[in-house]
């Protein structure tokens, strides 16, 4: 908890860290990158040029400090999970919490000015390391869990042993270690971090990417969607050398499988909604129940542009062979008539967009979801509207920003 002169002076100036928290950020991105430009090898830089990044550290800096002092209710345990299940897939060490709580401050100051006296700096400094302890403690549970070793490496060679692609922008790449060590197991949901070095001297960039096959398979499988650029964006920069540059043969750096998610938690019934390449922790779920819990209710439930766009579709008909209690509810933009292959199977496809209205849903079942960030808040809403208990709705969330307390 912080002190009671710091919990005064930060509910204080909340308004104004707030009201210029782009600015900060902004400030602070580009200092710690001028000083240490080696760490632009962590950061996803096309969020950077979109500014989404920005914008995610400033809001949760500053819902940080508005759980300290009592100005907000949301429960911190699990986003704090989160961001360490994502620093400790990305390797994020100790000692670089002191060069990030430099410079985030340095900018509190440069921003605000003649605002920021003595009290202010050491009130936020309080702060920021009651957030950085918190998370370096449950980061090295974490990478003792994984068996990293204190101070040692996340990352270990994989070789390409299977390419498929999957749809015009989808590609499955399957992965051995190039060690011929053992294929660590992990629990469908989780994620896997991929380390590329980009062409050009651009350095290296990392993703994540779910875990699409089967837990306790002879090696890993992630499903790879091309990321397009729109609206300004640029072009995804590790999925397209992936689709472009990576071919059977190659080797690959990997993380260990991280992320507090479970895509098959409970043992009822379970719902497994999922829209574009958001389907891959669900097609790990279905690979996992069909060899553990065959009998288990599921149903899917997806949303994509076309037949022809919805990757690993053609693994369907026999998971739902394998799972005889599968029921699968698919809603396309566009449907282009390409479902014969599952006409034979307990499968309704929808025009349009899904109707979390129409999803089915037993009063006892867990929800998993993973999608782009207006789809499982739509989702996430509708279910709620319907009376559906939040704690039994599970999601995953990539990339910068939340989903928001649906109403």
């Amino acid at each position: 908890m912080l002190t009671e002169s710091s919990a005064a002076v930060v509910r204080a100036t909340l308004p104004a860290v707030q009201a210029h928290g782009a600015a900060i950020t902004g400030r602070f991105y580009q200092r710690m990158f001028t000083a240490h430009p080696e760490l632009l090898d962590l950061f996803n830089r096309g969020n950077q040029a979109t500014g989404a990044q920005q914008a995610a550290l400033a809001a949760a800096v500053v819902a940080y400090a508005e759980h300290l002092v009592g100005a907000s209710d949301v429960p911190w345990g699990p986003i704090l999970d989160r961001i360490a299940h994502k620093h400790a897939s990305l390797g994020i060490t100790p000692a670089q919490y002191t060069i990030v709580g430099r410079h985030l401050l340095a900018a509190v100051g440069e921003v605000l000015g003649d605002a920021v006296t003595p009290e202010v700096v050491a009130a936020w400094d309080e702060t920021y390391w009651l957030l950085a302890c918190e998370l370096v403690a449950r980061e090295a549970r974490l990478y003792q869990g994984a068996g990293v070793a204190e101070g040692g490496s996340v990352w270990r060679a994989w070789r390409v042993v299977e390419r498929i692609r999957e749809t015009a922008d989808v590609v499955s790449f399957g992965l051995e270690p190039a060690d011929g060590g053992d294929v660590p197991g992990f629990v469908p949901g989780q994620y896997v971090s991929v380390a590329v070095d980009l062409d050009g001297g651009r350095g290296q960039q990392i993703r994540q990417y779910s875990l699409s096959g089967r837990p306790g398979a002879a090696r890993w499988r992630i499903t790879v969607k091309r990321v397009r650029g729109v609206t300004g964006a640029p072009d995804g920069m590790v999925s397209t050398f992936l689709h472009d540059r990576v071919a059977v043969g190659d080797t690959l750096r990997l993380s260990p499988p991280f992320g507090e998610v479970s895509a098959v938690a409970g043992d009822g019934p379970l719902v497994l909604v999922s829209a574009g390449i958001g389907l891959t922790p669900a097609m790990s779920a279905l690979e996992h129940l069909a060899v553990t819990a065959p009998q288990r209710p599921v149903t899917l439930v997806h949303a994509d542009r076309a037949g022809t766009a919805h990757a690993l579709r053609d693994e369907l008909p026999r998971l739902h062979h394998a799972l005889p209690n599968l029921r699968t509810a698919l809603w396309y933009e566009d449907p282009d008539g390409a479902d014969g292959s599952l006409t034979e199977l307990p499968v309704r496809v929808t025009p349009g967009r899904v109707d979390p209205e129409l999803i089915p849903l037993a009063a006892d079942a867990h929800v998993h979801l993973c999608g782009p960030l207006p789809f499982m808040n739509q989702v996430r809403g509708g279910l709620l509207r319907r009376g559906f208990p939040s704690d039994r709705i599970a999601y995953e969330v990539f990339g910068p920003g939340m989903l928001r307390d649906a109403e």
